[in-house]
């Protein structure tokens, strides 16, 4: 592996900066925060051991999770181009490869795969804020939720108009710009996001419950921690901060030189498990205080918390607030989604911002009307995993994000010369440095590939029978 690098010319973004330093922060931070980071690491924690599954979780964000991370960054900033040109041009100056373009291309196409669904599940979101705030679920029967959200999933007109709506605001958005678009809107919204948080937290803490869900996020049960909670765990890590779908890395093009890679990506980490615990200390005390079942999962937020907020005082109220805050959240994440597609788009066929943007937008928006329909009229139609929308997230999440997040880190590591990445880092000769270069050589492709084996279920049975079962 060579020293020093093919080329240190500073380039200079083709898209605008952003502002400071904490504008990049709450950039990263909105997209790592999205629907599944809210309710499912409370649910995988509580399933797995609360307390032991956290530790593990924590070792596993810093062991796994930062690194790569820090490496999307860095080459994102060291190209400063789309993440297909980034990884093009990186690839020849440090290899002499430009084939290692196809790394950020599977990191774009990711990215687009995933706002296809992303977006109708987002949509939900805006349909429940307004059945929350008239009232609709209050005194509720489970089973009223459960055809409220049966009718809005098996129509083809409402899920698509709410698809529709989200598809359009991420476009808005993302067509404005970096500073007058991405930076404005997560200025607002991210902050925003937490202050709700703030509120539903002191909500919770009224229930009568809150030491319950205290304790069945932290209170350690090493016995409950099985081989599988170990890989979910390291699974948990890997995919809430929204590494390998090029996003952080066309985030970092937009990253000032000056600014400390090392110390805006730790930030980021602590925020986005911040945020993630946070919201496991306002669902658990409120499905507790209503006797319901903490292990709904993904209906734990369109039945089992419609129910819950339907029995409690001032229940419309917040349950209108929580889905405005799953609103934000997904929005944050819907437009770091988008931005990588749409900067390749410019660079690639000349088109501006607004253009390129209208284009990627429709093509995700049709795209998504495979989930809209694999809900109701395309219900039956199944094949592979299940139906398109089965097939889609399983490809997407369990096989394209593994691989992406895999190359990424191999080639921060072992690629990159030491003088390239030490250079980005600014860290040359320090603890810091050296610890991210091992585990960006060693540890991170280690757990990424096991993560990997383990969603395509060709791992969990041998894991599973090597580990203490308790």
């Amino acid at each position: 592996m060579p020293e020093q690098s093919a080329s240190s010319t500073r380039r200079d973004s083709l898209h605008g900066l952003w502002s400071s330093r904490f504008a990049f922060i709450l950039a990263v931070t909105g997209s790592a925060v999205g629907l599944g980071n809210i309710w499912r690491f409370p649910y995988v924690a509580g399933a797995n051991g609360g307390g032991a599954f956290v530790a593990v979780y924590l070792l596993c964000v810093f062991a796994i999770g930062l690194p790569i991370m820090m490496a999307e960054v860095l080459i994102g900033r060291r190209g400063r181009r789309n993440p297909v040109a980034t990884m093009t041009l990186l690839g020849e100056e440090e290899a002499g490869h430009p084939s290692w373009g196809l790394v950020g291309l599977l990191g774009v196409v990711t990215g687009f795969l995933i706002l296809s669904f992303y977006s109708v599940i987002a949509g939900w979101t805006g349909a429940y804020i307004i059945k929350s705030a008239i009232g609709e679920f209050v005194g509720a029967e489970p089973a009223t939720i459960a055809g409220s959200f049966a009718a809005l999933t098996g129509s083809v007109l409402n899920s698509g108009f709410w698809h529709t709506v989200f598809m359009a605001v991420t476009m808005f958005v993302v067509a404005r710009g970096v500073e007058r678009g991405l930076e404005q809107a997560v200025r607002f919204m991210v902050p925003a996001l937490v202050v709700i948080l703030l509120i539903l937290l002191g909500y919770a803490m009224n229930t009568g419950a809150f030491q319950q869900g205290f304790a069945f996020l932290f209170k350690p049960d090493f016995a409950a921690l099985t081989g599988n909670g170990v890989l979910a765990a390291m699974g948990q890590a890997f995919f809430s901060l929204s590494i390998g779908m090029a996003a952080v890395m066309a985030y970092g093009a937009y990253l000032p030189q000056q600014t400390s890679i090392i110390g805006t990506s730790v930030a980021v980490v602590c925020a986005d498990t911040a945020i993630a615990i946070l919201a496991g200390l306002v669902i658990f005390p409120i499905v507790f205080a209503n006797g319901l079942d903490p292990n709904a999962g993904p209906g734990l937020i369109f039945e089992t918390l419609p129910l819950a907020f339907g029995q409690l005082p001032g229940g419309a109220i917040f349950g209108a607030l929580f889905f405005l805050l799953l609103a934000f959240a997904a929005l944050t994440s819907g437009i770091s989604l988008m931005e990588p597609a749409v900067a390749w788009i410019m660079e690639n066929h000349g088109l501006g911002r607004a253009q390129a943007t209208t284009l990627v937008g429709t093509i995700i928006w049709v795209l998504g009307f495979t989930t809209v329909l694999s809900f109701n009229r395309l219900s039956d139609f199944r094949f592979w995993n299940g139906t398109i929308f089965d097939n889609i997230g399983f490809l997407t999440s369990n096989i394209m994000l593994p691989v992406g997040g895999l190359l990424i880190t191999v080639f921060a590591g072992w690629v990159m010369c030491q003088n390239s990445s030490a250079d980005e880092l600014d860290e040359t000769a320090g603890t810091l440095y050296r610890l991210w270069r091992f585990l960006a050589r060693y540890v991170a492709p280690v757990a990424v590939l096991l993560i990997f084996l383990n969603a395509t279920g060709l791992l969990a049975p041998v894991f599973d029978a090597l580990m203490p079962q308790g």
